[in-house]
C-alpha cells in the first residue's frame, strides 16, 4: 500500500493506494489545521489521522510521498513558511521518519510534484504548472523530469515578480504572483472593490454572473498569472502550461480567463503555449505524492 500526503497551509488531504481484489483501491482522507496551533500539536495532529487510517491494515505501507509548501534545506529542516511561520526551524524529514519507522519516505516540494502528476496524467514531457490556492504554487518537468530538481531548490513560481507596485506578499517583498494572483489575495481585492467581506462561495457566484467587483478581482489575478505563466514560457518553451489548485478549479471560468489574457502577451512569430485546466483539479499535489511514494520520477 502507498500513501501520498499534501501537507497544505489550511489542511492537509492523505490518499491511500493498493491492490484491491479487483484492481487498484484508493481512498482520500482530509484533516484541517488549527490556525493558532504549534507544530508539536500539528504533527500530533497528522499522527492521529495516521493512526486512524491504517488502523486493521491488511497490507503493510510499502512507500509515502509527501508534498510540501514549505522551503526545506537539503537534509529536510523547514527554513521558510510564511503560512506556517511557526514550522520554520522544524526537521520535517525526521518528523516524517518517526511517523512512518521502517519505510521509504519521499518528500518534495508540491508544486514541483503537481507538474509531475499533471505531465504523467496528461502524457506531456514538457509543462509549465502552476496551482492557485492559500498561496500560488508551481513546477516545470521538462524532458519528462522536473526542473531544477533534487537538492538544488523548487520551481518558486509563485514569488515571480509581475508588478514591483504590487501588494506586499508573505515573502517581504512586493508584486509576487501569490501577493497578486492567490485565493486570499482575490478575495481581498473582491472585498475592497464591494466594500464589504467576501466568501469564495459569494466570488464564485457573483464571478458567474458579472458582477463588476468579481470580475475585476478574478481578471486581475488571472492577468498576473498570465504575465508569470508567459515569462517562463520565454525561458523554457513548454507544449503546455496547466492551471490548476482548489481555488482555480472552484470558479468556472478561471483558466479560460488566463489562456485569455495570456494570449494578449503573445509576441509575433511565439505563440504562447496553450492554457489547460488539471487533468487532476485542485488534487494534482496530492496525486505526485502518490507518485513519490511508489517511486516513480519526481524531484
Amino acid at each position: 500500500m502507498h500513501l501520498g500526503i499534501d501537507i497544505g497551509g489550511t489542511k492537509v488531504a492523505f490518499r491511500t493506494e493498493g491492490a484491491g481484489s479487483r484492481g487498484a483501491a484508493s481512498r482520500d482522507s482530509v484533516v484541517r489545521w488549527r490556525p493558532s496551533a504549534t507544530p508539536a500539536e500539528d504533527l500530533d495532529v497528522l499522527r492521529a489521522h495516521v493512526k486512524d487510517l491504517f488502523a486493521g491494515a491488511a497490507r503493510p505501507l510499502t512507500g509515502v510521498g509527501v508534498a510540501v509548501p514549505a522551503t526545506l534545506d537539503t537534509e529536510g529542516r523547514v527554513t521558510a513558511w510564511p503560512t506556517r511561520p511557526s514550522w520554520v526551524g522544524l526537521d520535517l524529514a525526521e518528523a516524517l521518519r518517526d511517523l512512518f519507522p521502517g519505510t521509504e519516505v519521499c518528500w518534495a516540494d508540491d508544486g514541483d510534484l503537481a507538474a509531475v502528476a499533471e505531465a504523467h496524467a496528461a502524457g506531456h514531457s514538457d509543462l509549465v504548472y502552476v496551482g492557485v490556492g492559500t498561496g500560488i504554487g508551481g513546477g516545470i518537468v521538462l524532458g519528462g523530469r522536473p526542473v531544477p530538481g533534487t537538492r538544488r531548490g523548487s520551481c518558486e513560481l509563485g514569488h515571480l515578480i509581475v508588478d514591483r507596485d504590487g501588494e506586499r506578499c508573505d515573502c517581504g517583498r512586493r508584486g509576487c504572483v501569490q501577493a497578486e494572483a492567490s485565493g486570499p489575495a482575490t478575495l481581498r481585492r473582491a472585498a475592497a472593490a464591494r466594500g464589504t467581506d467576501v466568501t469564495f462561495e459569494e466570488l464564485r457566484s457573483g464571478y458567474t454572473d458579472g458582477a463588476d467587483w468579481a470580475v475585476t478581482a478574478v481578471e486581475h489575478s488571472c492577468a498576473a498569472l498570465a504575465a508569470a505563466l508567459v515569462g517562463v514560457g520565454e525561458l523554457v518553451r513548454p507544449s503546455a502550461t496547466v492551471v490548476g489548485g482548489g481555488f482555480a478549479a472552484g470558479i468556472e471560468g478561471f483558466v479560460a480567463e488566463v489562456a485569455r489574457q495570456a494570449s494578449l502577451l503573445a509576441r509575433p512569430g511565439h505563440p504562447v503555449a496553450p492554457v489547460l485546466p488539471a487533468r487532476l483539479g485542485g488534487g494534482s499535489s496530492l496525486h505526485g505524492a502518490v507518485l513519490a511514494a511508489k517511486g516513480l520520477p519526481t524531484p
